[in-house]
């Protein structure tokens, strides 16, 4: 005998994003892309040409307004997608718009096209329209957000005779669910009013994730493979895996586990903004490097620079450059002596480049040769200790930190993440941020720790 589903009491209802609005949200998408290419041209038109509505306002509009749209509808900027990774449809869509102005101008420069342009007007517009495009998108993942609290594609819950942890969270919480404990989805051929039930308590739902035993989930992914929506089973053993998605070998399927930090686009990415930073402050810091090395030649005996091994990505190990800034007969090689407040060891001049990271700076050399990035977690020696007991000893995932090049600054390291570790938590610390900036990379964000490094230079722990 069968028993009719439940809906659980102290599910929410008023937090899903409905179609309704999602539907909304795409339309706004459209409009504003419309609406910050016409309102730019516009502006530009009266900045540059004194008439905001001149000829060539509309000739320009005339060959980009297609061109882009033809582009931007190729990417799916006005879907899902947007409310999955707003910063990614957003590069998309900019990109979009400066492909559609690289191929207006190709018609017009070398296909002879009859249309004539204006290439200040269209270079103003696009900057303006870039930004009316960034700011808007942002507007618009914020108000998703406050309407949905985050969930944004239509879910509900399935409870069949368990209550895994993770449906305890207080944003899960909030989500529907209907409880269909001892209902007998097993067999073979399944009643219809078990499907029409199903069916109506999931008419408004697009994903539909279900909470049950191992011995009752292939009966599960049979019912939702019927079902038009995103049907999931909830697999908590896999939870210590982690996986981030599924593969398959053959038939079989597998876990990913692991995709790796960065794709070869985004490698290539970094690998040139670093050789163009990295050039570009050999160049600049030149006259300050020539007085450190001869500060450092006058201040005591021994070579100007002083080379470690660290590790670097894959745990492969490389030299590290550094100003000298210790007596040679107090050199730490092995890395294994962290340098204290007033160490004796330090000497005066080295005193000043490591309070303000002067000795660092050569390792632009290391970022040129491509052992080191200008942002990613910094490299440590082998023998590094947190107290007494070795960084990996004391950090399970230390290794993990090496899947990408190290860095001459880092996001531990503008979080205040420097100077000695003198304690377990101090090492767990930079892990998490290492660990954080792996997943979460983008060039903006290396931007920006750049830019925060340069407030942290003097820094209280730098000794």
């Amino acid at each position: 005998m069968t028993q009719a589903a439940s809906v659980r009491p102290d599910a929410a209802s008023g937090t899903i994003a409905g179609r309704g609005f999602r539907l909304g949200i795409y339309a706004a998408l459209i409009a504003l892309d419309l609406t910050a290419l016409l309102a730019s041209f516009t502006l530009a038109g009266a900045v540059t040409l004194n008439d905001a509505l001149d000829v060539w306002v509309v000739n320009d509009l005339a060959v980009l307004l297609p061109i882009y749209f033809g582009i931007v509808l190729q990417r799916k900027p006005y879907s899902g997608r947007f409310f999955q990774n707003w910063r990614r449809t957003t590069r998309d869509a900019v990109t979009a718009l400066l492909t559609a102005t690289g191929t207006a101008l190709l018609l017009v420069s070398y296909l002879h096209a009859e249309v004539d342009v204006s290439f200040r007007l269209l270079l103003a517009g696009v900057v303006i329209a870039a930004a009316l495009m960034v700011a808007g998108r942002w507007a618009l993942h914020e108000l998703a957000e406050a309407h949905t609290g985050g969930w944004h594609i239509a879910t509900m819950v399935v409870i069949d005779g368990i209550q895994p942890a993770a449906l305890h969270d207080p944003s899960i919480a909030r989500l529907p669910a209907i409880d269909m404990t001892g209902i007998d989805i097993t067999a073979p051929a399944l009643p219809h009013h078990i499907l029409a039930t199903f069916s109506e308590r999931t008419a408004d739902a697009e994903r539909v994730i279900v909470a049950c035993a191992a011995d009752r989930r292939e009966a599960w992914a049979r019912l939702l493979r019927g079902a038009n929506v995103q049907g999931e089973v909830l697999l908590p053993e896999w939870q210590s895996l982690a996986p981030v998605r599924l593969s398959h070998l053959a038939d079989m399927p597998s876990a990913v586990v692991s995709l790796g930090p960065l794709d070869t686009r985004s490698r290539l990415l970094k690998r040139a903004f670093d050789l163009a930073v990295a050039g570009g402050a050999l160049v600049l810091l030149s006259p300050i490097l020539f007085l450190t090395a001869l500060a450092i030649k006058l201040d005591s005996r021994g070579p100007v620079l002083f080379r470690q091994p660290r590790v670097g990505r894959g745990n492969r190990l490389f030299h590290v450059l550094k100003f000298r800034s210790m007596r040679v007969d107090g050199a730490d090689l092995a890395g294994d002596r962290s340098t204290q407040r007033g160490d004796p060891r330090v000497t005066r001049v080295g005193r000043f480049i490591r309070a303000t990271s002067i000795d660092e700076l050569p390792q632009v050399l290391n970022v040129l040769r491509g052992e080191m990035s200008i942002v990613g977690p910094r490299p440590h020696a082998l023998g590094s200790l947190a107290g007494d007991r070795l960084f990996w000893d004391v950090e399970p995932r230390y290794w993990q930190r090496h899947a990408i090049k190290p860095g001459i600054t880092g996001l531990a390291q503008v979080r205040g993440y420097r100077g000695a570790t003198e304690h377990a938590d101090d090492l767990h610390g930079r892990v998490d941020h290492d660990l954080a900036y792996l997943r979460g990379w983008t060039l903006f964000r290396d931007l920006r720790i750049i830019l925060m490094t340069l407030r942290v230079l003097v820094h209280r722990n730098a000794f």
